[in-house]
């Protein structure tokens, strides 16, 4: 005689098989349980403010930050084989971030990527900044928020093991107009994904375009260069710029040209087509619009270690940096020289020098409103 179906199910949850609802229960609790969240010293900066680190685990993938710059120090995930890497470009100790430090990991702003001339004119005023890029401003100036002690606090939740960044950018900070009150959060979902959402309010009209400026080695961190590793970018069009990085203001396509990656492509299969110094890829993608939430920008692995990262924004853009600029002289965790394309970026942002190209989405924020954005990294192996 054949058992009902109900007690089917009725006997696998009291013995607990596989795919059981007991055992489901039990799985579910169990990965909650390997949730944590960390806090410790990790020095102090030169005019003696206490930085702090967040270790942030949900039993599979480790994520490290800091309160100075909101630095992504380590973030470590599992290959195909379980083991687990460092994925991202850093140092071992706070001395090495504020000594020379490329933007490794950071959130950066006011204005995030490049401000041609250092200058803007908002509602009629013009506001000069810092020049720190040539003659133009990078990452929100001299001192961006890469170079500021965050306040932190842990923000867990069913969502996961979270720690949430605070900062108030005073009225005239680099030069930018207004009182900005920002904040950060980090979470560790239990799909694997870091995600990190963005919101800030201003007293006064202000620019804002704020981004997470972690370089990827997928391979890990003191692996060498990710010309092997594959990308595709959900984008068709990009931005054209001169020869300082500064948009030129026309929205083009990748078709044809080096920067196509619409479909699954070696990174280096084409980087040394690119021309200037010092060679390889700095160009921001327009990302296919799909509505206000986080939509599927780009997908990176590594063939050998078969680790994949899939990232998803409500941003209009994704700047593909391939670390064009390291050159061995930077010694990173573990004394590692990090040398030439040792690293890839994917920057969620607005348009660089969207405020002098109209035709731009705008980076304008104005009292009432609130600016925010949510980028997800999401890892996993194949």
């Amino acid at each position: 005689m054949l058992m009902p179906t109900k007690w089917i199910v009725l006997a696998a949850a009291s013995l607990g098989w596989p795919g059981s609802p007991m055992v489901e229960a039990g799985a579910a609790q169990e990965a909650k349980d390997r949730r944590s969240v960390q806090k410790m010293d990790f020095g102090k900066t030169p005019d003696g403010t206490p930085v702090e680190l967040y270790v942030l685990s949900n039993g599979r993938i480790t994520v490290k930050v800091m309160t100075y710059g909101g630095i992504i120090t380590e973030l470590h995930v599992p290959d195909r084989a379980g083991k687990a890497a460092d994925v991202v470009l850093g140092f071992d100790t706070l001395d090495g971030y504020i000594a020379k430090n490329p933007h490794f990991g950071a959130i950066t702003g006011r204005v995030a990527n490049r401000i041609a001339r250092a200058e803007f004119t908002l509602d009629g005023k013009e506001y000069r900044l810092a020049a720190n890029n040539g003659p133009n401003t990078l990452h929100g100036g001299k001192k961006g928020f890469d170079k500021v002690v965050w306040k932190a606090q842990d923000v867990s939740s069913p969502a996961g093991p979270a720690v949430k960044l605070t900062y108030l950018s005073r009225d005239g900070e680099e030069g930018f107009p207004g009182n900005l009150n920002v904040a950060v959060t980090y979470t560790l979902t239990d799909d694997n994904a870091l995600r990190i959402d963005y919101t800030a309010t201003t007293d006064r009209a202000t620019p804002v375009n704020l981004t997470n400026h972690s370089y990827f080695n997928l391979a890990g961190h003191d692996s060498g260069t990710i010309l092997d590793q594959e990308l595709m970018l959900a984008a068709d069009q990009y931005t054209p710029s001169d020869d300082q990085y500064i948009p030129t203001g026309q929205i083009a396509p990748v078709g044809g040209t080096p920067l196509d990656f619409t479909t699954p492509t070696a990174i280096g299969a084409r980087i040394g087509q690119i021309q200037g110094e010092p060679g390889g890829y700095d160009h921001n993608y327009v990302i296919r619009p799909s509505g206000p939430s986080p939509a599927f920008a780009a997908r990176a692995r590594d063939p050998k270690s078969g680790r994949v990262l899939e990232m998803y924004t409500t941003e209009p853009g994704v700047q593909l940096y391939t670390s064009n600029f390291l050159d061995g002289s930077v010694k990173g965790k573990g004394g590692v020289a990090y040398k030439k394309h040792g690293a890839f970026c994917l920057e969620a942002q607005h348009y660089p020098d969207a405020l002098h190209h109209p035709n731009f989405p705008s980076i304008i924020l104005r009292p009432g409103a609130t600016y925010s954005q949510t980028t997800i990294y999401k890892f996993s192996a194949s």
